[in-house]
């Protein structure tokens, strides 16, 4: 863990940089981390990732990679190159994508966090059925994070619900980092599995992402500090 080890990812979910650098303007990268995704990666390019590192925002580059191991290695050694501090695949990408991924990251000097998705907080019970697991959602979790663990990653993705259940079972330095944490006021939007920052906190999870509760605040940096107050206040 870094000396300065902010617990919060603030979730930048925007379409454009500009939109995006506007909300990073008004953050404090002493108080939170940033997340880059999908489409504000598509849409502005690896260009952007390099802009936010130089603004000294240490970057969680959440583009889920899930492909052939070779594909995978080389896409998670592509962030590395631009400097990100943690880098994200799916788990059910299974064992030899995860450890060809590792293996491709061991040879940095420093290198970013590896971790795994397990399984999305936007799914619902009968979702996670329909694509094809069966039985309890926190028993599927646990299954896919003991493989990632297996598999020498350095943590998952999972919803704070079932942070304690893999908190116990698997080792302390073994990373958490949930979404679907939400502060008691703010309503759930499109997560199903929430909890509150402190509630994440206490059940075992290491970092929490955070979205629309600081980036639609009209003070977005005093919803943050509000947020880091909560964190506090249970001594993480």
């Amino acid at each position: 863990m870094e000396v300065n080890d902010p617990k919060i990812i603030v979730a930048l979910d925007y379409a454009n940089a500009a939109d995006a650098i506007n909300m990073v303007e008004q953050l404090d990268p002493k108080l939170c981390r940033v997340k880059v995704g999908k489409e504000l990666f598509t849409r502005t390019g690896p260009s952007f990732v390099e802009q936010l590192v130089k603004r000294d925002f240490q970057v969680f580059l959440d583009l889920k990679f899930h492909d052939i191991p070779n594909t995978v290695a080389g896409a998670c050694a592509a962030a590395a190159d631009l400097g990100v501090w943690m880098v994200n695949v799916h788990a059910s990408g299974g064992r030899r994508m995860m450890e060809v991924a590792r293996e491709r990251l061991e040879k940095y000097s420093s290198r970013p966090y590896l971790i795994a998705v397990t399984i999305l907080t936007s799914l619902s019970q009968r979702e996670i059925e329909e694509v094809g697991y069966s039985g309890e959602t926190a028993k599927n979790v646990l299954a896919l994070a003991e493989l990632t663990h297996e598999s020498g990653l350095d943590g998952v993705v999972c919803s704070p619900l079932e942070a304690g259940l893999v908190r116990n079972e698997i080792a302390d330095d073994f990373l958490l980092i949930t979404p679907g944490v939400r502060p008691r006021t703010a309503k759930k939007d499109d997560q199903t599995r929430v909890m509150t920052p402190a509630d994440a906190l206490q059940a075992g999870s290491n970092y929490l992402v955070i979205g629309r509760p600081i980036t639609a605040a009209v003070e977005p940096l005093e919803a943050l500090r509000e947020i880091q107050a909560e964190i506090d206040a249970v001594g993480r």
